[in-house]
């Protein structure tokens, strides 16, 4: 089977794929290959109590289809009914090849096509395409990230990750550990004492957490008296610039962010925390903040049912953790919200003209190619901002980059980089220890344009929409050209 695109994955970002192409390239045939049976990716896998956005919805959701509500952070079923709504009313759902999951992609120049394998019910399916889009997020769906402690397997309770939640898990009345102090576990946190379960938060440093209101009530306020697109367009921009105000606020004025963000915290958990739990030992935005709608994992704290431990562990025993302090924590359930597993394409070998792609060897342009990789996207999120912001410019550009390959009779491109490099990171600029862990499977990103990838909005919108395509980097070349050598 043969098309123009091949996008795979249908959460989020793969939707957002489809939107474009059907508007912006009627032309252009493509198909969605999606490894699991539902819509929403992220938002489809995840079941673990309290899961929510971790960003507001007016920015997650999609800039065309109005989220129709002034809940800003919102759970996790809504979310996925969401998306699921989105592909129907946008007629996407019969472009969706579900159960094929994509092992491997491989690029012919000689042909200017990728060959995609894939696996569908147990079977080997292939397919072509022109150019190949990547939505499938950042991480291994089939497991989350645990490390390896001594004495696990003498604990006599139940041991779960929340990537793999079971859902006949009954907790109330139970003592759960959460280990971690990430999104995951101030989102967990609260859920479980609601549940009723008494609840320790054992971290080995503390995170940001940001209070916020539940609601948007001036976006509550434009819903009521303008039309819904305009009050949708207002809300979203408003969003869009508070967000950025905070992040360019932590990242120049990291003392006073610090104190900023640490005083809210320890009035908003009040006197029963003491101040260390508190206290994250990194700058603000070094990792992402956490937010808090409501306050809800503080009004846990305050009420006596969550409690907040700072230490490591030393071994798991038979009733529960023995902390590097010396300290005992009982446990029925222990919770690892220990993080993801990084992982790109999710988990498919690419090559090139029959060379694998080693794909920290590469440089992203424009946080969205690899260099030296021909006529390949991939969807990657903002680390400071909502994952469909970047999405969306990502759809569109790749859209441009197809209509201008038409017009011009071009049928490959590919980003090249000549000269220096100078001093590189990894395409993900977080200290978090899952991006940490995985560098050597992210591409790198440099200082200079269009290599490094700005974590900002306004900057990424006014490139994609007015930067020329030709611009030296990206090259254009017809089927038996070299495109490294052919500059438009």
């Amino acid at each position: 089977m043969d098309f123009d695109v091949v996008v795979v994955g249908a959460g989020l970002s793969g939707i957002a794929a489809a939107h474009y192409l059907q508007r912006e390239c009627p032309e252009r045939s493509f198909a969605i290959l999606e490894g699991r049976d539902a819509i929403g990716g992220t938002w489809d896998l995840f079941r673990y109590p309290g899961i929510r956005s971790d960003s507001d919805m007016f920015t997650l959701g999609f800039s065309f289809r109005p989220w129709a509500s002034d809940v800003m952070v919102a759970e996790g079923a809504r979310i996925r009914d969401y998306v699921r709504e989105t592909a129907r009313e946008e007629g996407i759902l019969p472009r969706i090849r579900f159960g094929h999951r994509v092992t491997a992609a491989h690029w012919d120049s000689a042909r200017a096509r990728w060959e995609v394998e894939a696996t569908a019910a147990g079977q080997a399916v292939r397919f072509t395409c022109r150019f190949l889009y990547f939505c499938s997020g950042y991480y291994a769906y089939e497991h989350g990230y645990e490390p390896q402690w001594p004495g696990r397997e003498s604990f006599r309770g139940r041991i779960v990750h929340p990537q793999l939640w079971p859902q006949e898990l009954a907790y109330a009345g139970q003592r759960v550990v959460v280990i971690g102090s990430g999104a995951t576990a101030i989102t967990l946190v609260p859920a479980l004492v609601q549940g009723g379960a008494q609840v320790t938060m054992l971290q080995r440093s503390p995170s940001y957490i940001l209070p916020i209101p539940g609601r948007d009530a001036p976006g509550a306020f434009l819903q009521k008296v303008l039309p819904r697109r305009l009050a949708y367009r207002l809300i979203r921009w408003k969003n869009i610039l508070a967000a950025a105000a905070i992040y360019q606020f932590s990242r120049r004025l990291p003392g006073a962010a610090r104190r900023l963000m640490v005083g809210i915290a320890r009035r908003s958990a009040g006197p029963g925390v003491e101040a260390r739990h508190l206290q994250p030992r990194y700058a603000p935005w070094d990792q992402r903040l956490c937010i808090a709608p409501d306050g809800d994992v503080f009004r846990a704290l305050r009420s006596g049912q969550a409690t907040v431990v700072t230490d490591t562990i030393e071994r798991f025993t038979p009733e529960g953790l023995r902390l590097a302090s010396g300290a005992e924590l009982p446990a029925d359930i222990v919770v690892t919200a220990t993080g993801l597993q990084l992982q790109l394409f999710g988990g498919a070998r690419l090559t090139v003209d029959g060379r694998p792609v080693e794909v920290a060897h590469t440089l992203s342009y424009k946080g969205m190619m690899m260099s030296g990789v021909p006529n390949l996207a991939l969807a990657m999120g903002y680390t400071n901002a909502s994952w469909t912001l970047r999405s969306e410019l990502t759809a569109r550009q790749v859209c441009r980059i197809l209509n201008y390959m038409r017009r011009h009779g071009m049928d490959i491109c590919v980003p090249v980089h000549e000269g220096a490099v100078g001093e590189t990171g990894p395409a993900l600029d977080l200290s978090a220890g899952y991006v940490q862990r995985a560098a050597h499977a992210l591409p790198r990103q440099a200082r200079q344009r269009p290599w490094h990838i700005h974590q900002n909005y306004l900057l990424d919108l006014l490139s994609h929409r007015f930067a020329p395509l030709a611009d030296g980097a990206l090259r254009f070349a017809r089927r038996g050209e070299t495109p490294a050598l052919k500059e438009r």
